[in-house]
């Protein structure tokens, strides 16, 4: 017997769900459009009506102040674009090196925190604590005023080899400087490096692939020594320099000059940025199944082994998500440089803004480097934690 099926009445568009969301969503949007234009031009009318210009001309100015410590040629004959270049390198210099320097302390003291060893264990423990408990900007200021403002006099300098000096001034170092043929070494330092870690992934895939063994432990690091030393003779065989500090009148001259405000700043954020990532790698190791571990063992494998093989490279993808907060939170804690004298990318604007009068250009250039340093660093590591993580099948 034949059934007649009826027809599915249609949807009227006053009622239909995807109709009305994508109404929703145009509507709002427009809304959020108009509110921004009425923002930006209520803004814009204001500074013109006090003579503010939002005009970035004064960058090519003379900037006519000093900056203490810079990691590229400066003087104040030089323009506002290039003081805030100087500031950004000094922002990267230390947010660079206290990321590795925290990431490494951090990793030691969260195993430390989970050691059996009881001394171990308290001592991470209060670590922990203490810098978790305290402001980062106290925590400078102790450094700082507590410490590094108590170094010796320069003519009391404490010599380490090097010769290495250290006073109230900073630390000097004897540093290796490129001579006029250094270029040809450098290229082929930076080759090698490059060249031996592609050599450490193809090999590395090519025994997972094949089983075979490929030595590429031995490859990787001939490639890293053979490279440079090629390079070292074909640029003369004298490549280098020794830049060595020298005492004249006051103060050392020549060699590299750490200052004392960035020794403050750099162990300041290293200490208080390690302490959180001491518990994000804590809680990541404890994420592990422990029979993941009671496994590994079982067919033989030594506690390094363990650790190396099969906790940490699980534990990395708990640990990779918050490790990225850590990083960017110590790359914008570094503006507390300014507390401390260290002139750093905010400290630098603040100055710009005294000697040029253009608040809102600065700090509108201010907000955006920091913003596109924080985005960079959550790219790429996000790219590393989406490699890490478990594929579903």
């Amino acid at each position: 017997m034949a059934t007649n099926i009826q027809p599915t009445e249609k949807i009227p568009v006053w009622r239909d769900e995807r109709y009305l969301s994508s109404a929703a969503q145009i509507l709002s949007s427009i809304i959020v459009i108009g509110l921004l234009y009425w923002m930006a031009s209520n803004f814009v009318e204001i500074t013109n009506q006090r003579g503010i210009s939002l005009s970035y001309k004064f960058l090519s100015e003379p900037a006519g102040f000093p900056i203490s410590e810079s990691t590229i040629p400066y003087d104040p004959t030089m323009s506002f674009g290039r003081a805030f270049i100087v500031g950004l390198a000094n922002t990267l210099t230390v947010s660079v090196t206290g990321i590795v320097l925290a990431s490494i302390l951090g990793f030691l003291i969260g195993l430390a925190r989970l050691s059996s060893n009881w001394l171990f264990s308290r001592l991470a423990t209060a670590f922990i604590e203490f810098h978790r408990n305290i402001p980062l900007l106290v925590l400078l200021f102790l450094w700082y005023f507590g410490v590094f403002n108590q170094l010796p006099l320069v003519k009391n300098s404490v010599v380490f080899p090097g010769p290495i000096y250290l006073n109230i001034r900073g630390l000097y170092l004897t540093w290796p400087r490129l001579t006029e043929t250094g270029g040809v070494f450098a290229a082929f330092l930076v080759g090698g490096l490059i060249l031996s870690i592609l050599a450490w992934k193809f090999l590395i895939s090519v025994r997972e692939r094949t089983g075979r063994e490929t030595y590429y432990v031995q490859t990787s690091v001939g490639i890293l020594i053979a490279l440079p030393l090629i390079g070292w003779f074909a640029s003369g065989g004298a490549p280098l320099w020794l830049d060595v500090p020298v005492l004249e009148g006051f103060n050392f001259k020549n060699g590299l000059r750490l200052s004392t405000e960035f020794g403050a700043l750099l162990v300041g954020l290293t200490t208080y940025t390690a302490a959180f990532i001491a518990e994000v790698v804590r809680s990541g190791i404890q994420a592990v199944d422990r029979g993941q571990t009671e496994a590994a063992k079982a067919v033989g494998l030594s506690n390094f082994q363990v650790l190396r093989l099969i906790v940490i490279p699980q534990a990395m993808r708990v640990i990779i998500p918050p490790l990225i907060s850590q990083y960017l939170n110590l790359t914008k804690n570094s503006s507390l440089a300014l507390a401390i004298g260290y002139q750093d990318l905010f400290a630098v604007g603040k100055v710009t803004i005294n000697q040029a009068g253009r608040a809102v250009p600065v700090f509108l250039m201010v907000m955006a480097t920091y913003l596109i340093l924080s985005l960079i660093t959550s790219f790429i590591l996000n790219i590393y934690n989406r490699r890490i993580q478990f594929v579903e099948r």
